[in-house]
């Protein structure tokens, strides 16, 4: 069985690199401080120049069934495409009553209850996105998301961010920021 690919990203916020921040908005809990550009290196930093840094890897993937991963799978786009030239990194940070939960008990709220993947389909192959994990990095976050889209699919980017923020998991998040780019 082959492995799933394995990113190792740093994000940088500061003074250089592709993306320019348009805005830094706290959704729930602390801030991060404002920043002007945002540099995405692909290997864990541990020693950086910038504002802030954030990292994460990803892996397998979790609270999905085959049959998600599949349609996942075929509906996703690539990162990276020239059209998508504005992006969203969200880290979020859930609490310690949902890290308590046994994981069928985070998985029927993440998706039998809050409909997280039915939901998130529904917008792709407009946005695309990547979904980094810093928990056990001992980062102040424990997921990083990372969205590239379109200028023209700008408010269905907005509309899909009302639609899981109005779930009974968004319930479990006690920090959130939502940094807006450009390139």
């Amino acid at each position: 069985m082959e492995r799933p690919a394995v990113f190792r990203t740093t994000f940088v916020g500061g003074h250089g690199g592709l993306w320019q921040i348009e805005r830094v908005a706290k959704v729930v809990g602390e801030p991060l401080p404002a920043a002007a550009r945002l540099d995405v290196r692909p290997t864990i930093d541990g020693l950086v120049a910038g504002v802030w840094a954030l990292r994460g890897v990803t892996g397998a993937e979790r609270y999905v069934f085959r049959s998600e991963k599949n349609a996942l799978d075929t509906a996703s786009p690539p990162l990276g495409r020239p059209e998508a030239t504005q992006a969203a990194l969200i880290p979020i940070r859930k609490s310690a009553s949902w890290w308590s939960l046994a994981q069928d008990e985070r998985r029927a709220i993440f998706e039998e209850k809050s409909h997280h993947i039915s939901v998130s389909l529904k917008y792709l192959p407009r946005i695309a996105r990547r979904l980094y994990h810093c928990r056990e990095l001992g980062e102040p976050f424990d997921f990083l998301t990372w969205f590239e889209f379109a200028p023209e699919y700008a408010s269905a980017f907005d509309e899909l961010l009302v639609a899981l923020r109005g779930t009974e998991e968004w319930s479990f998040v006690e920090r959130e920021v939502e940094i807006r780019l450009s390139r």
